[in-house]
């Protein structure tokens, strides 16, 4: 489960197994939910489905509804400590993965600071934002 030849096995799928330690808030058949070990904020958690992929192209189509669920319900549990959080998903290690197990994170939010860091911004021209949607192959019709 999650290992690959010559690696160290993945802690997620260690988790899943319950072969690591965590602090488990939600489990079901397919996925579990437990607290980041270095939260961004008090109570920070992660959606991982227990079948090991690495990325959400990677996740079966009849895996969805079931993990959405999973995140649904771990977003409920977010909001008995605030109703303000992020759900972020890190695809990459340029995009700042570090686990290569599919996880969303839940970061609760408790006051406007950014908990990211700062980082400028500057808005889209509307020339790059038609480019970018060209690059992405749309518009995509609905």
């Amino acid at each position: 489960m999650g290992t690959a030849v010559g690696a160290e096995p993945c802690i997620f799928c260690e988790i899943a197994a319950h072969r690591g330690p965590a602090h488990v808030v939600y489990e079901d058949a397919n996925s579990i939910v437990f607290l980041d070990i270095f939260p961004f904020t008090r109570g920070h958690l992660l959606v991982v489905p227990k079948r090991h992929v690495d990325r959400l192209v990677d996740l079966d189509p009849s895996e969805y509804a079931g993990y959405f669920a999973a995140l649904a319900q771990a977003c409920r549990q977010v909001e008995t400590l605030t109703k303000d959080y992020n759900v972020g998903l890190n695809q990459g290690p340029l995009a700042g993965q570090i686990v290569f197990h599919l996880h969303f994170h839940i970061i609760p939010r408790y006051d406007a600071g950014n908990p990211f860091g700062p980082m400028p911004r500057t808005r889209l021209s509307d020339a790059d934002g038609a480019a970018i949607v060209r690059e992405l192959g749309g518009p995509i019709p609905r």
